[in-house]
């Protein structure tokens, strides 16, 4: 299998940085992340109307680079779980696991026995279309390279984010912190101090039990402020917020040298 980059650059001591592809979901795009040194991608699926198909073209883009392509799930349903991974997906994001209960299940649909149940499909694109010579290998491998990444979105989640880190086979818990604000009833206030030490708590659990701690901050401000609480994985923003920040930013430079 190929290197699963954000669990590398972990591993080396360093802070793996993403992009989460939500508009741009295109056959370059890809290569355009390649040279801009981003590590991993997300491809969203929650928020989007793309399909189990578009993944599969995705994936079969993201072969041809090193950036390592998750998929943000809509539900934590096994048939989504199942089909990115099969596609070549790295590893799934899951929105707002709110229990211990709820990540075992997850880890049981993304990992092969024994660790999980995951249905064996080999011989797809999961393999490049030809079968391992050694599949019990193969099985170990993907399960040690395959990323689950647990988000943690509401006052529940962050209650109970000790015990979804400690559950085996979760590598990741991802701050989603515009729905945990709303959740908190402090919507888009990351400043709160409810907001600030609710985001320490999934750091903290995340520590405790040698996991990561993630997050899409939406500035450099925010960006330093959680590097400074102790995030360990970095998502710099969705493709269509980036492209609409520059573009702006751009044109009114552009407008203010016309004539």
């Amino acid at each position: 299998m190929r290197e699963n980059r954000m669990k590398s650059v972990l591993e080396a001591g360093g802070v793996p940085v993403g992009h989460m592809i939500s508009e741009f979901a295109t056959r370059g795009i890809a290569k355009l992340l390649e040279p801009a040194g981003v590590d991993f991608a997300v491809i969203d699926l929650e928020h989007t109307g793309h399909s189990s198909e578009k993944v599969a073209d995705l994936m079969a883009w993201f072969k041809a680079v090193t950036v390592t392509p998750f998929v943000r799930v809509p539900q934590p349903l096994y048939h989504f779980m199942a089909r990115s991974l099969d596609a070549g997906g790295m590893g799934v994001m899951i929105p707002n696991v709110e229990t211990a209960d709820a990540a075992r299940e997850v880890v049981s649909a993304v990992k092969y026995a024994p660790l999980g149940n995951r249905g064996v499909g080999l011989g797809t694109a999961l393999t490049d279309f030809l079968l391992p010579k050694d599949p019990a290998a193969f099985f170990e491998e993907s399960n040690s390279k395959t990323s689950v990444i647990c988000q943690i979105e509401s006052a529940k989640g962050v209650a109970n984010a000790g015990a979804i880190a400690a559950t085996e086979g979760v590598d990741v818990l991802w701050a989603g912190h515009y729905d945990l604000s709303v959740s908190m009833g402090i919507p888009g206030d990351f400043q709160h101090p409810d907001f600030l030490a609710a985001m320490r708590s999934v750091v903290s659990a995340a520590n405790e039990h040698g996991k990561a701690a993630a997050g899409q901050p939406g500035n450099m401000e925010l960006a330093g402020q959680w590097l400074d609480l102790g995030f360990s994985v970095i998502s710099w923003g969705a493709d269509m917020a980036l492209y609409r920040r520059c573009l702006t930013a751009e044109v009114a430079a552009l407008k203010q040298r016309l004539p």
